[in-house]
């Protein structure tokens, strides 16, 4: 007789669940010191260089990077748990005893579904609260060379905008206007889009009265001269507004949920391409849910007979359908990056694509 309940047992859903967790989390422990380690053995180097950086600021490049990794192969780290906890299910014979009871093969991932979504929530709140303020911290901090940067929140680093013929980049952004600073800024004056002259300052403040910039610690070359020259202070960049900065970078994966759609708001009452920034908004949603589709995907694993010898081969078949998502979901929100696909679509499709694929291969082979 078929059980129709959606939980036929307490006990044997906290049991899937408690296996279901255990595994995936062991995996992501595992992955997260594998892959901080090769990464510090990459980056130590150019964190020592730097005078005055010592064993602090390898632990806080460490404290950094950490919750980037968890963010990024947590849904990774699902997929192989599942798999893990799903063969050693098949092994033993468990899935045949739960089948044989009258559980469907839907009944069997329903706790490791509702365990997904309780993963998918934490993973929404912990890159809100986290991972966003960690990204934009270490960017800035690397594209400074791992020299001090501010302390403030809402740096951006390495912002590029193009005036007239002229490029401007800007090493940090720190602030919001009126209170906005930059440190590190050269202009690449291209008079007739030939490069005349490359002028460096160490900090530079806009002037709202005069519409112009103030450059402290200015340092000229003159390419036509082949000469340097030095001043303390310079006006330039006359109108240039401080959100010309603030909006030439707009990074989804450096920006709260809320502050990025406020941000894609001022991106269109600007008049410029938001397409992205659209994109990378609906990805923060679909991107902690795809924790949600790798019981489905994995459950090819757990079904079919141990003894006929093709664990291995289902347990490779669900790894694929697993890693063809993730590439699935890169190149998709590639595409709307390029303006190729529409922000939405972008990231969503992957999503619910793989999710026919996986309730298709589910019924088909199972149901």
């Amino acid at each position: 007789m078929i059980n129709v309940k959606f939980f036929p047992s307490r006990r044997l859903a906290f049991y899937m669940v408690r296996l279901f967790l255990s595994r995936s989390f062991a995996v992501l422990i595992a992955l997260v010191l594998i892959l901080m380690t090769l990464d510090l053995l990459g980056e130590s180097g150019k964190i020592l260089a730097v005078p005055g950086n010592g064993d602090a600021q390898l632990w806080h490049y460490v404290a950094l990077r950490i919750p980037l990794l968890v963010s990024r192969f947590l849904p990774f780290a699902v997929l192989l748990g599942t798999l893990i906890a799903f063969v050693g299910l098949n092994q033993h014979s468990e899935v045949v005893a739960m089948k044989a009871a009258g559980l469907s093969a839907h009944q069997i991932l329903a706790p490791l579904i509702v365990a997904s979504i309780g993963i998918a929530l934490a993973l929404f709140a912990f890159n809100e609260s986290v991972v966003v303020k960690s990204g934009r911290v270490v960017t800035a901090w690397s594209d400074n060379d791992y020299k001090p940067v501010p302390p403030e929140s809402g740096i951006l680093s390495s912002v590029w905008i193009l005036n007239g013929d002229d490029l401007v980049r800007a090493g940090l952004v720190v602030g919001r206007a009126p209170n906005l600073r930059v440190q590190d800024m050269a202009i690449y004056d291209r008079g007739g889009g030939v490069l005349q002259r490359v002028i460096t300052a160490a900090r530079a403040v806009p002037r709202p009265a005069t519409k112009d910039w103030l450059l402290q610690g200015v340092r000229i070359y003159d390419a036509n001269m082949n000469l340097v020259t030095r001043q303390p202070a310079m006006a330039a960049l006359a109108g240039v507004s401080p959100d010309q900065l603030t909006l030439a970078k707009v990074d989804p994966t450096e920006l709260d949920y809320w502050t990025l759609k406020t941000r894609i708001a001022e991106l269109e009452a600007a008049g410029r391409p938001a397409d992205e920034a659209r994109a990378g908004l609906a990805h923060k949603i679909s991107g902690p849910l795809s924790t949600l589709l790798m019981p489905l995907l994995a459950a090819v694993a757990a079904f079919g007979l141990a003894r006929s010898g093709q664990v291995l081969m289902r347990a490779v078949i669900g790894m694929a359908l697993g890693f063809a998502y993730f590439v699935a979901d890169n190149f998709s929100l590639a595409m709307g990056n390029a303006g190729a696909y529409p922000p939405l679509i972008a990231a969503w499709a992957p999503f619910f694509l793989f999710l026919l694929i996986g309730e298709t291969v589910l019924v088909r082979t199972e149901e």
